[in-house]
């Protein structure tokens, strides 16, 4: 899958492409200190920083109280000698006092993390000397140099939020998702120097890669899921399950690995007080787990990369009172499929995926949290949109704190095209187009590449969503199937395992389909205006037709047109973006085959904010 462009043709597109689209002062720095370049590579100076995180845990569903321990190396691969090391502490999402954009419930509202002993380099430090704002916290040190390692030793606790659900927390009396629960070093990158943006609750998160080994300490009969590979089955599991999640890691079929009679028999764990579970994650952004003593485990595998016949291995982790999860599996499943063959056509790139029964909608390195649904259609699209995360921002370690887009918009253009390929049935997804086509030129419809933080309501959500989805779903269809795939390839290639930033991104696509695709993304992304779109004259000569399509707004999207005939035959007319690239008007010719009783202009995910002048009725 490598992507061979002559040297001659990168230069060319670096000048081109990087002197036509906006860049900011922090950017430009980027590029002068050559971390980062016009054709979209990552620099020949880039970096880094990571660290690897060794965790112990205890978790008790009846107290709801995480206590842990944690040791941190932390490697510094800038070229700055560091001062003071910036953490953040999510759960203090639920402190009293701290800047939050969502409400909780009063009863959620606790007194944060507890840091119980810090230490640095195995020198116990006092608890004065961590600043603690909401969810950022930083210390002063003497001098971490460039190249270098520094170990933090941290001992915390806090009381898990029982209601309140956002993205973490108890489920039921004895099941819970746990997220974001130890401390961790922010991001320190090229671009802002340390992550200082804390956590309100909508803008989502930006970690760094690191490595994870965590201990899980649970009571008997409590299963545990989480991030990476379980590297103990034969301690706590029974011999049986242990058979069976290696049978389901070997077949194409469903394995039952828990059913209701194992939950009946009580004999699923080993029956210690209490089992500690280990797993090991490398190359990650997050760790995160789930428990419960009365969930079902529906597992299958399949294999992702036929080159070296790696599989995956996919898991629906549900109570068996909601009857809709036991489909789940199979749409995870063929999520993963189309994923690996068909979008992005790139191989899953991890051992497996757990869809957990929860309370949330949200997505986590190997894992994710979906409440339970009624509707088939709403399943399915939840399902594959949040295991298509895996890619954006997982395997792509995007700022979704600054650029929600970069990820959530991929994940959206996901649950639009994979829907349909999972179940032909269901009606197509058009999720969020109403909300942008009511929503256009409005005073807080602003540009998608608007910082996620800096937004709020409809117009994060917008922004976030349907918006970008729409920007890919456009260049995909201008580029065609196979010329589209190479760039997000190409783009792929580059930047997985690293930090992209939006100009990356849009470097790599003009390098990766060699067209320079700046004068789309100026517009859709960068400037404000609305997609508006008319048929301002239909001209007839015997059978030949030729219709004026006019762009009455700014925001460039394909032509679609349906000819209805008097004799109740249909015919599709199309054109792509490209037609907009150099004026505001465009012919479309057609042979009629028939007599025309109306045109219509636009389909499903073609944006268009007044359709009332997108029907021409022929006299």
């Amino acid at each position: 899958m490598k992507i061979f462009i002559a040297a001659c043709f990168v230069f060319i597109c670096a000048q081109l492409f990087s002197q036509t689209l906006p860049v900011a002062g922090n950017y430009q720095k980027a590029y002068e200190n050559k971390t980062r370049s016009a054709d979209g590579k990552p620099g020949a100076n880039y970096w880094q920083n990571a660290a690897a995180y060794t965790v112990d845990v205890n978790f008790s569903p009846k107290s709801r109280i995480i206590t842990g321990t944690e040791e941190i190396v932390y490697t510094n691969n800038s070229p700055d000698t560091l001062k003071q090391i910036w953490f953040k502490l999510y759960p203090n999402f639920y402190k009293h006092g701290v800047q939050r954009d969502q409400n909780i419930n009063a009863e959620d509202e606790n007194d944060g993390v507890r840091i119980e002993s810090f230490s640095i380099d195995d020198k116990q430090r006092s608890s004065d000397d961590l600043n603690i704002d909401g969810t950022n916290a930083w210390i002063k040190i003497t001098a971490l140099l460039p190249g270098k390692q520094m170990k933090f030793t941290v001992a915390f606790s806090y009381v898990l939020n029982k209601g309140s659900d956002v993205r973490t927390g108890m489920i039921d009396d004895s099941s819970a998702f746990i997220a974001y629960f130890f401390p961790r070093i922010a991001v320190y990158d090229d671009i802002d120097g340390w992550n200082e943006i804390p956590y309100t609750g909508t803008p989502e998160f930006y970690n760094d890669f690191c490595s994870f080994d965590v201990n899980i300490t649970v009571p008997k009969n409590y299963i545990v899921c989480a991030t990476g590979n379980l590297m103990n089955a034969n301690e706590v599991y029974a011999p049986q399950i242990v058979q069976r999640i290696s049978e389901a890691e070997k077949s194409d079929g469903i394995t039952k690995v828990i059913d209701t009679t194992d939950l009946q028999n009580g004999n699923i764990t080993a029956q210690n007080a209490t089992n500690t579970w280990k797993f090991k994650a490398d190359s990650v952004t997050d760790f995160v787990f789930a428990t419960s003593n009365h969930y079902v485990w529906y597992a299958s595998s399949l294999v992702v990369d036929p080159t070296t016949q790696r599989r995956t291995r996919v898991d629906a982790v549900f109570n068996p009172v909601h009857e809709d999860y036991f489909n789940v599996i199979n749409y995870a499943r063929k999520t993963v499929e189309i994923m690996s063959y068909t979008l992005p056509a790139w191989p899953y790139p991890y051992p497996h995926e757990t869809v957990f029964d929860g309370l949330d909608q949200m997505e986590y390195p190997m894992m994710v949290n979906d409440n339970p649904l009624t509707d088939k259609a709403d399943e399915i699209e939840l399902t594959d949109h949040e295991i298509f995360h895996t890619m954006f921002p997982f395997y792509m370690g995007v700022n979704e704190t600054k650029y929600g887009w970069m990820d959530e918009g991929w994940a959206t253009i996901g649950e639009w095209l994979l829907s349909p390929m999972i179940d032909s049935t269901i009606a197509p997804d058009d999720y969020g187009m109403d909300d942008y086509n009511t929503s256009a030129g409005k005073d807080f419809d602003m540009p998608v590449t608007t910082l996620s933080n800096h937004e709020t309501g409809e117009n994060y959500y917008i922004n976030s969503y349907p918006k970008p989805a729409m920007g890919y779903l456009y260049i995909k269809d201008m580029l065609g199937d196979d010329l589209f795939t190479k760039a997000l390839h190409y783009y792929i290639q580059q930047w997985h395992g690293k930090h992209p930033m939006p100009l990356d991104f849009f470097n790599c696509m003009n390098t990766g389909s060699g067209k320079n695709l700046n004068w789309f993304w100026k517009k859709w992304f960068y400037e404000n205006g609305i997609p508006d779109f008319a048929i301002t004259n239909v001209k007839q000569s015997g059978k030949q037709v030729t219709i004026t399509v006019t762009m009455k707004g700014s925001k460039p999207v394909p032509v679609h047109l349906t000819v209805y005939y008097k004799d109740g035959t249909e015919q599709v007319l199309h054109q792509t973006i490209a037609v907009w690239e150099n004026g505001n008007t465009t012919l479309v010719n057609f042979t009629a085959t028939s007599s025309i009783q109306k045109i219509v202009l636009g389909d499903m995910h073609d944006a268009d904010a007044d359709a009332g002048n997108n029907v021409w009725k022929m006299k």
